[in-house]
């Protein structure tokens, strides 16, 4: 961890420190006060917005889990080439999907294309969408979403199977210059999202509803016997238009003889309001010993939280930065942080005067060694290739696991010819060298495009310069170093 990353650790672990304290010490008074003063303040005051927060928290957790599971297929490299690749050999976005659905234990996953409107799911090709058909209005209203707005989250039928009904979070996708191709996403059982709605009603003995913006209530568990928006439930008429106006609120109402508290808070992600509500509690020695429950919780949780926050956040922070820069099956680094690798490099090529190269390598017919061996295998020999690579390389040249099979090399202080040759002495290893994995002997061989950086060339068109040799290399046979001189 550098000396910036560590400061920033100890300022966040002081902050939080003080604020912890500090919200614990004003709780703390104004809970004493409330509890002596009026219960019912106390209740609209502190306990209810609590446990608004703490349902708030686990929301985090439990179902914004599909908006970054979206997100991540929408930045997917795979999913935007096989796009732009004409959507050639289906099964390999139907396999994809299918792994995603597994992965995240969601009900669906799917992708619809923009330019064949093919609707791609994990068990095939279901249809293609239609602008007449009421159905698909849908993706038309995802694709016409402002700028700023990525995806939505809504309820509807799933198209795999009707009788379902499901929370789906459709994201656009857009290719590598900001051109719409298509939506992607998942969904989440709205079943599912019922019992996490009544678990929490359990837990906190409150009743818990979502509404859209407009009041509409879109999810409730199956006790709820309210009315169907904010603007029709009784004892709110008035108070809706200030709850849809607001992030957060809290009002007590009168419904049915009783005092109601109610406590809204927007989920952002979701585009929803989540409401907590609560009746006039009828005994004061209850609610009190609650209070002073609630109160030795807090002062646990606010030890607690600063412990395991001083404990972890150092090596999660190692661990997430790793994460983001690290391909997470061979090692290499990813495609993502290749820029950032190459301004460092070109920025000391200029002060040295030296040259840059780059070698961008793909292996020779890698889906025949998945379709006869198995992906597993297919793993343990991209493993194997990146130790080989390595070998091959020296401390400050840069490897990059740049797509399925495609490896990216960055080379600092090689011109092209030694580029050439360094390409030429790794194609010859790699095709010298059998492959022994799980008793299995493989051969492969690779073939390899080698560009020399330009003056004031951009890492895009130097990229596409040695794209375009590998292709030549692929084109000539392939196991061939091929030169991009232009």
């Amino acid at each position: 961890m550098g000396n910036n990353a560590w400061n920033d650790k100890n300022k966040f672990i002081w902050l939080l420190s003080v604020l912890l304290l500090v919200a614990f010490l004003v709780t703390s008074g104004i809970s004493y006060k409330v509890a002596h003063d009026s219960l019912s303040q106390q209740i609209e005051s502190n306990t209810l917005p609590l446990t608004s927060d703490n349902i708030y928290s686990e929301i985090q957790q439990d179902l914004l889990r599909p908006i970054f599971i979206s997100s991540l297929m929408a930045q997917d490299t795979f999913v935007r080439d096989w796009t732009l690749s004409h959507e050639q050999e289906p099964e390999k976005l139907i396999r994809y999907l299918k792994e995603i659905q597994e992965k995240y234990d969601t009900v669906t996953s799917f992708f619809v294309s923009e330019k064949s409107r093919n609707y791609y799911h994990s068990t095939g090709i279901l249809k293609q969408i239609q602008d007449v058909e009421p159905d698909d209005a849908w993706y038309f209203r995802v694709r016409s979403l402002p700028e700023s707005e990525h995806y939505e989250v809504n309820i509807d039928a799933d198209t795999a199977d009707r009788s379902k009904t499901t929370v789906f979070v459709n994201y656009k996708v857009f290719d590598f210059e900001g051109k719409f191709i298509g939506v992607t996403g998942v969904g989440l059982a709205v079943e599912k999202v019922k019992s996490l709605i009544e678990l929490y009603q359990k837990r906190y003995n409150r009743r818990v509803f979502f509404t859209d913006r407009q009041g509409n209530v879109t999810l409730h568990g199956d006790e709820y016997d309210g009315a169907d928006s904010l603007q029709t439930s009784l004892g709110l008429e008035n108070l809706a238009t200030r709850i849809l106006t607001s992030p957060s609120a809290a009002f007590s109402y009168q419904r049915n003889g009783k005092t109601v508290y109610l406590n809204s808070r927007l989920v952002p992600e979701f585009k929803w309001y989540l409401i907590v509500e609560q009746e006039d509690a009828p005994q004061e020695r209850e609610l009190l010993n609650t209070f002073w429950g609630n109160l030795a919780l807090s002062l646990m949780v606010t030890l607690g939280i600063l412990f395991i926050s001083n404990m972890t956040l150092g090596r999660y922070q190692r661990k997430l930065e790793v994460m983001a820069s690290t391909d997470k099956l061979t090692g290499a680094a990813n495609r993502q942080v290749f820029d950032g690798y190459f301004r460092l490099a070109l920025d000391k090529a200029k002060l040295t005067q030296s040259p840059i190269s780059i070698l961008l390598l793909d292996i020779d017919h890698f889906k025949k060694v998945n379709d006869s061996y198995g992906h597993g295998i297919g793993d343990l020999v991209l493993k194997t290739m990146t130790n080989m690579l390595r070998s091959a390389l020296q401390q400050q040249d840069i490897l990059c696991r740049w797509g399925g099979e495609e490896f990216l090399i960055l080379l600092p202080g090689m011109d092209l010819t030694q580029a050439a040759e360094l390409a030429e002495q790794i194609r010859e290893l790699i095709f010298q060298r059998e492959i022994k994995v799980n008793g299995l002997h493989i051969s492969i061989t690779v073939s390899i495009g080698v560009a020399e950086h330009q003056a004031q060339e951009p890492a895009e068109d130097l990229i596409k310069r040695a794209d375009l040799a590998l292709y030549q290399a692929k084109e000539a046979g392939r196991n061939q170093v091929v030169l991009n001189h232009s």
